[in-house]
C-alpha cells in the first residue's frame, strides 16, 4: 500500500507520514475470533515495574491469527484484508468450505502477504502451488522461493518473519533438514517438517512513516523514555559530569548490564542449528 503525505496544516501535521489503510475492511473484526486485551502498563503480578517506557495507549481486542495452518486440503477464500492494532502486518479474513463471517460459517485469519487480494483462494496442504497465502511443509518448497510466517518445531504454529514487510528465502535441503536465510543475514537449518506460508508480509511501507508527534506513540502505549546521560549519577550509571558528557565508553541499561549490541545469547541449545551467524562480518 502507498504511503499518504500530509500538508502541514498545523505542527502535528508537519512531517506526518501513514500508510495509506483505505483499501483495507471499514468494520469491526469478527466478533467470535477476538479476545479481550487487558493492559498490564509493564507491570507484573505484584505492580512492580517491568518493562518501562509502557502505559495508556488506545484500548485494544486481540485478533486470535491461525499460525499454525494445519487445515490441510480445504480451500479457502479471502473474504477481506483488516488492520490489526496488535501487530505491524495486515490480517486476512479467510473463510473455508464456501461458508462466510456474515453466514456464520468456518472462517480464521491468516497473516496477510503481499499481493493478496479479496476472493484469492488459499489453502494449506503438505504439498501445494507456490502462490502467496497457501502454506505448505518447508520440505517441498522449491529453492530459492520467499516465505513467512515459518515454523520452528513442527506444529508449535509460526515463528519466524510474522513483522509487516518481513520474509525468509528457503536456500538448500540437507538430510531431513532446509536451510533458510533470515532477514538479519543469518543462515540456519530447519526441519522439513515445519510448516511455511509462500510469500513477503503484508504492508512493507511500514518502516517508512513518521508518527511527527509524541502523542500518536502514546496512542500505541508508548510512554517516553529520558537518556541515561540527562539524568543524575545516583539515578543511572551514564549520569552526571561536568558539561554535557557522552556517558563514557560502555553503554549499559540503568541497572549496569551492557547494551546496545552486548552479546546476551548464551548456553541456547538451538546454537547448533545456525549455519552463519547474523554477526558474521559480511563478504565484499
Amino acid at each position: 500500500m502507498a504511503l499518504k503525505h500530509y500538508n502541514p496544516t498545523s505542527p502535528a501535521r508537519r512531517g506526518l507520514i501513514l500508510v495509506d489503510r483505505s483499501g483495507l475492511h471499514k468494520g469491526g473484526p469478527v466478533k467470535a475470533l477476538t479476545e479481550g486485551k487487558r493492559k498490564t502498563g509493564g507491570r507484573n503480578n505484584k505492580g512492580h515495574v517491568t518493562s518501562r517506557g509502557i502505559a495508556g495507549g488506545h484500548k485494544q481486542r486481540y485478533r486470535i491469527i491461525d499460525f499454525k495452518r494445519r487445515n490441510w486440503g480445504v480451500e479457502g477464500t479471502v473474504e477481506r484484508i483488516e488492520y490489526d492494532p496488535n501487530r505491524t502486518a495486515f490480517i486476512a479474513l479467510i473463510g473455508y468450505n464456501g461458508g462466510s463471517a456474515a453466514e456464520g460459517g468456518e472462517v480464521a485469519y491468516i497473516i496477510a502477504p503481499q499481493r493478496l487480494a479479496v476472493g484469492d483462494k488459499v489453502i494449506a496442504d503438505k504439498k501445494t502451488d507456490v502462490k502467496p497465502g497457501n502454506a505448505m511443509e518447508l520440505g517441498q518448497i522449491p529453492v530459492g522461493t520467499i516465505v513467512h510466517n515459518v515454523e520452528m518445531k513442527p506444529g508449535k504454529g509460526g515463528q519466524l518473519a510474522r513483522s509487516a514487510g518481513t520474509y525468509v528465502q528457503v536456500v538448500g535441503r540437507d538430510k531431513g533438514m532446509v536451510m533458510v536465510r533470515l532477514n538479519s543475514g543469518e543462515q540456519r537449518y530447519i526441519h522439513a517438517g515445519c510448516m511455511a506460508t509462500i510469500g513477503a508480509v503484508s504492508n512493507p511501507d511500514n518502516g517508512n512513516t513518521n508518527l511527527a508527534k509524541a502523542g500518536r506513540n502514546r496512542w500505541l502505549g508508548k510512554r517516553p523514555l529520558t537518556r541515561g546521560v540527562a539524568k543524575n549519577p545516583v539515578d543511572h550509571p551514564h549520569g552526571g559530569g561536568e558539561g554535557r558528557t557522552s556517558g563514557g565508553r560502555h553503554p549499559v541499561t540503568p541497572w549496569g548490564k551492557p547494551t546496545k549490541g552486548a552479546r546476551t545469547r548464551h548456553n541456547k541449545s538451538t546454537d547448533k542449528m545456525i549455519i552463519r551467524s547474523r554477526h558474521a562480518k559480511k563478504k565484499g
